[in-house]
């Protein structure tokens, strides 16, 4: 299996990484006027589609004009009826009147110099009408009955095979959950598929054999594709089956791409994760079992089905490594030769099950990851850390899947948390889930998806939105340059992952949670190092350029992999072996390896270092410095550095919602030492060892060079003076029900306390006036009040992020001086310098403040989709929407004009 990827891994490396490196100067010029390709980009759900030529032209302008760079076309389940008053029509999926439109979004973002980008599926995962059951995802299902000598097979279901008998001991109602120890097999199915009776016997030395006869069925999960659009319906297609992916592709997304006509592909076309639940069989896989493991599988079904002995779990591991061989073969590299074929890419989120491994990752042009774990095992430094070892520059990612349940309710600050949690995983280009179409008949604030961020115009708190996504896009566009700079590998032990398969669970990735624990990752975070995944077959075709390799507890190790970590260690790289060493070659047919494969570990001897769980930390710090030292702040900031020629840049991020300070130590040769702030662009000489205070949720980036400090540290300032502002003007406009909405004289009022303004949903615009005496030496904050940070009482269970913060600005702001816009505030600290717009005398401020929408949802009676499920199934549940109630909005606390003043 190994070396398929020898030549796929010399063509990637042969391909160098697209970041170029710019010239000292030019860094920082860039990072302050950042090229388009890195603004975020949006999943665009058309819902239907009902869609028109007129809105999607307003969308897309829409979507330019808030920074956005792109937008990925998904059609997903209707949200309303035909209605030709209305102008409501429901555009089936691949009809040509849907190819139309795409024919029009594709165009005029592309008038916009905008990325387009297009899902080849309806819903997910891919398949509908056109997979028929005898290409539909298929699992092994075993059927156990009471023995007697007139036991007959059970009715097998249209499309099901009988493809094995055995006589066990045991019932049939628990056979599952006690071995059997012998099994009498009569089994191989013919070529007519009925079963031909064999005289082979399978002892383990049962006394009572004549208990149960277990018959096992190829069947189908019967997945259905989920979210589908009016004509997208049906069966999720069989990974595993060529077939069935050519079917797809002559079916779907060959008719998509006609709105691609005339040479002008899009940039990528895009599979979501693999989530074909149950799916670990297919046809072809007693054929291709034998041929690539060496021995035939059906005898040792029920070892597979059962586990429990070394045998079985060998058994299982080979079963593993087979399925992702038909993964990677009939869908993967399908998949990328048919993009390649179109002059497009293939975007894939590849992990889940069935059981792709990492250096699958290889097969996609473009490898997404997904979840904002960035201290846990995670899909996104999954998919990173194949990008990573394969010299790829951009790492895109799904982000807010589950951002602040429920819909309307996620905030800027929310998006800052994790999307700075997806920077330290190594995501480079965020593809933000989503924006939601919202025709004009759509009640506002229009629609949204069953669960997910809604980032469209139809949010109140759209106009910071430029800032937002110029914050995304800097941080993007600078963790491109150079190359990723992790200096510890964690070995993925992918192996006794495969051995713990079970039918209906056969996800490597999944397996990776229990094996590459929080507790793990956490350790090595925490020593001051970042760090990628690799796999055995990454190993042995790459060279390694972090400068540890660490091995988690693991069992079972094929021999060429254990012998690339050898090499590795001649290189110079450094080894940790966590707990345990492998010690099992892992297949049934490997067994004769596993001398060797001690052997080869047992050299390793000295050379490498054992330790606990408990003392890797002090193992990593002995072993190699810490790259930037963050242990004093307990876990809560991270970093991610990636290395130029002539520098080192490291994007640091505080996690948490309390201040965090620390000392800062970076261990780059390059000596001298520069903070880059993000938004303003200013510059500022650092040192190691001065102190580093990171607000709520704030983040920051340090450059080392070996240029002379060109920036000297600011001048230390102290507070003068601190006016607090209290006689306001309030009033709400952009409300059908502003002229019932009473003006106020404070300011530090939730606005939900009035009962004129609790269901109010848009921007409250505040207005005072202060005085300046002098401006000599000094500068003038406007101040707002500390937020607080909040319990996490997110439920382990439930899936999803937010800001754990109350904040004095509930959520955004936009603030006007003397009426020029001075600035917006969005997250930690609350405060803006408004010297350049102040003067001496009479000034004026305004400041206009931005909810969410939950308010107005709250007010509205629940939506009614009764007729609209009737008509086309329940297809979607809308998640969190029961109940709503107002959060508080406005500006909570007091205001301050801050005076500051230069020492001398």
């Amino acid at each position: 299996m190994r070396k398929l990827w020898v030549s796929l891994a010399a063509a990637t490396l042969a391909v160098a990484a697209t970041s170029g490196v710019l010239p000292a100067q030019n860094l920082h010029q860039q990072f302050l006027h950042p090229p388009d390709d890195a603004k975020p980009m949006v999943r665009w759900w058309w819902f239907g589609p009902a869609v028109t030529a007129d809105e999607i032209r307003k969308e897309i302008d829409q979507m330019h004009a808030g920074g956005f760079g792109g937008f990925e076309l998904a059609s997903v389940y209707p949200l309303a009826v035909d209605d030709p008053a209305k102008g409501i029509k429901n555009l089936r999926y691949t009809s040509p009147e849907m190819v139309n439109m795409l024919q029009v979004a594709q165009q005029h973002g592309r008038e916009l110099g905008m990325r387009v980008d297009l899902t080849l599926g309806s819903g997910w995962p891919f398949g509908g009408p056109h997979i028929p059951l005898e290409m539909a995802a298929e699992r092994l299902k075993l059927v156990a009955l009471a023995y007697n000598d007139r036991t007959s097979p059970p009715p097998v279901q249209p499309g099901e095979r009988l493809i094995a008998k055995f006589v066990a001991a045991g019932t049939p109602e628990h056979w599952d959950h006690a071995a059997p120890k012998e099994f009498y097999g009569n089994a191989l199915p013919s070529v007519d598929g009925h079963v031909r009776q064999t005289n082979r016997i399978y002892d383990y030395g049962a006394e009572q054999p004549h208990d149960v006869v277990l018959y096992f069925i190829a069947s189908h999960t019967k997945q259905m594709v989920k979210r589908a659009a009016v004509g997208g319906e049906g069966y999720v297609l069989d990974h595993m089956k060529r077939a069935a992916i050519d079917t797809h592709n002559r079916e779907v997304s060959d008719k998509l791409l006609q709105g691609f006509a005339g040479n002008k592909p899009p940039y990528a076309v895009f599979s979501d994760s693999l989530e074909v639940y149950g799916s670990d069989w297919t046809g072809s896989l007693p054929e291709e079992f034998k041929k690539r493991r060496g021995y035939d599988l059906i005898p040792h079904l029920p070892e597979l089905w059962q586990g429990g002995t070394p045998q079985a779990e060998a058994v299982r591991h080979d079963w593993g490594v087979t399925l992702s061989d038909l993964v990677r073969e009939n869908y993967l590299k399908p998949m990328a030769d048919f993009a390649a074929a179109h002059g497009t890419k293939f975007r894939s989120q590849t992990y889940g099950e069935p059981a792709a491994t990492l250096i699958d990752d290889l097969t996609p042009q473009l490898a997404e990851g997904e979840g904002p774990q960035w201290n846990q095992f995670s899909f996104t430094r999954w998919a990173s850390s194949a990008n990573h070892l394969f010299h790829r520059s951009v790492t895109s990612a799904e982000t807010w899947t589950w951002l602040h349940s429920p819909a309307f309710r996620a905030t800027p600050l929310d998006m800052k948390v994790e999307a700075d949690r997806m920077f330290l995983e190594g995501v480079n280009q965020m593809i933000a889930h989503g924006w939601p179409y919202s025709p004009p008949y759509a009640q506002e604030p229009g629609y949204s998806l069953y669960a997910a961020a809604v980032f469209n115009a139809h949010n109140p708190w759209w106009p910071v939105m430029p800032a937002v996504t110029r914050y995304l896009q800097r941080v993007s566009w600078l963790l491109r340059q150079g190359e990723p700079a992790n200096d510890v590998a964690i070995l993925l032990p992918e192996d006794d992952a495969q051995a713990a398969f079970v039918p209906g669970h056969v996800s490597v990735t999944e397996g990776m949670k229990q094996r590459i624990t929080p507790e793990l990752m956490k350790t090595v975070l925490n020593s001051g190092h970042n760090a990628d995944y690799v796999d055995g077959p990454a190993l042995e075709q790459v060279t390694l350029r972090s400068r540890v390799l660490l091995i988690p507890p693991t069992t079972r190790m094929p021999l060429q992999e254990a012998q690339a970590i050898a090499a590795y260690r001649q290189r110079g790289g450094k080894v940790i072996f966590v707990d345990t060493v492998p010690s099992l070659a892992p297949g049934l047919q490997d067994a004769k390896d596993t001398p060797a494969l001690q052997a080869v570990i047992a050299a390793l001897g000295s050379s490498a270092t054992r330790t606990s769980m408990a003392g890797l930390s002090d193992t990593l710090r002995s072993i190699v410095p810490a790259a930037f030292d963050v242990s004093a702040t307990g876990g809560a900031v991270g970093f991610i550095q990636r290395s130029l020629p002539d520098r080192d840049v490291y994007f640091v991020a505080n996690t948490s919602p309390e201040t965090k300070t620390f000392p800062l130590h970076v261990s780059s040769t390059h000596r001298t030492l520069t903070w880059w702030e993000i938004e303003s662009g200013t510059t500022a000489h650092a040192s190691n060892g001065e102190t580093v205070t990171l607000p709520p949720y704030g983040s920051r980036v340090l450059i080392a060079s070996d240029e002379a400090a060109a920036h000297l540290r600011p001048a230390p300032e102290h507070e003068v003076s601190a006016v607090p502002l209290t006689q306001w003007q309030v009033r709400f406009p952009g409300s059908a029900s502003s002229a019932a909405v009473p003006q106020h004289a404070v300011v530090d009022t939730d606005w939900t306390a009035d009962p004129a303004t609790r269901f109010y949903s848009g921007a409250a615009v505040y207005m005072t006036h202060f005085a300046v005496q002098s401006r000599s030496g000094q500068h003038l904050l406007l101040r707002f009040a500390d937020g607080k940070a909040l319990p996490d009482t997110q439920p382990a269970n439930k899936p999803g992020i937010r800001a754990w913060y109350d904040a004095p600005i509930r959520e955004a702001a936009t603030v006007l001086v003397n009426g020029k816009e001075a600035g917006v505030l969005w997250h930690p600290p609350y405060a803006l310098d408004i010297t350049p717009f102040a003067r001496t005398g009479d000034n004026t401020v305004e400041i206009r403040v931005y909810n969410t929408a939950i308010n107005a949802l709250a007010g509205q009676p629940p939506r009614d989709y009764t007729a609209l499920k009737a008509k086309y199934g329940d297809r979607f549940q809308m998640q969190d929407m029961n109940d709503l109630q107002p959060v508080p909005s406005g500006i909570i606390g007091p205001v301050q004009v801050v005076t500051m003043q230069l020492e001398k």
